[in-house]
């Protein structure tokens, strides 16, 4: 489980995608402390195992539903990403919850400056926008975002100095597609409310003529 508190940008050394699936190595520093072998990193908010590492950097294997669901095979060598390592149980939960499992991609439509801070536009798709709410969260390449805006086209967030520095987010160009993680609540209460409605269904379908008959209605 990660916070969408980026801890570092590191730079992809390398992309190799053979089909659908490959392996990625990324140069860093931060993150590699008190990282072994098996870890979880966060790579632009996708959640990958760390298979091998050096002293400035590590490789990750890359699965096809990866490839499917993120922007990560668009990337090319030299690409800044955000890193953020799995969160510390004695850590302090600064972000929102974020599983690191990709639910779609959207495309930044523009980045207009207000005062200090910087409005970003996304556009993306129903199945994605069904998920968010004003002053939800939303996990944008792994940046733990509140959403400031939303419509049935498009959602918006206002990023501050900091987080324009410590990220990728402000180096996006109009047209590039970012990775989305939706805010799991929502996604988990719509599940159970279909649960619910199911249990709704299987419970009046079992009332029949012929039962009211029997017991003298």
């Amino acid at each position: 489980m990660f916070t969408g508190i980026v801890e570092e940008l590191g730079k992809i050394r390398s992309l190799s995608v053979n089909g659908s699936s490959g392996t990625v190595s990324i140069i860093a520093k931060k993150v590699l402390e008190n990282t072994k072998i098996g870890d979880s990193i966060a790579v632009n908010g996708i959640c990958l195992t760390v298979v091998s590492m050096s002293s400035d950097g590590f490789t990750a294997d890359v699965m096809a539903e990866t490839i499917r669901r993120s922007s990560l095979g668009q990337c090319r060598s030299g690409d800044y990403v955000n890193l953020e390592r799995a969160m510390a149980a004695d850590g302090r939960f600064g972000g929102h919850i974020v599983a690191g499992h990709i639910d779609g991609t959207g495309i930044v439509e523009s980045l207009e400056k207000e005062e200090n801070a910087v409005w970003v536009t996304i556009k993306t798709e129903s199945n994605i926008l069904k998920y968010i709410i004003e002053k939800g969260s939303i996990a944008i390449d792994g940046i733990s975002l509140t959403v400031a805006y939303v419509d049935d086209r498009c959602f918006k967030v206002s990023v501050i100095p900091h987080t324009g520095e410590e990220t990728t987010l402000l180096k996006r160009k109009p047209g590039e597609a970012v990775n989305l993680e939706n805010d799991m609540i929502g996604k988990y209460v719509e599940k159970l409310l279909k649960f619910s409605a199911s249990d709704k269904e299987e419970a009046g379908s079992s009332l029949t003529m012929d039962m009211l008959r029997d017991y003298g209605f």
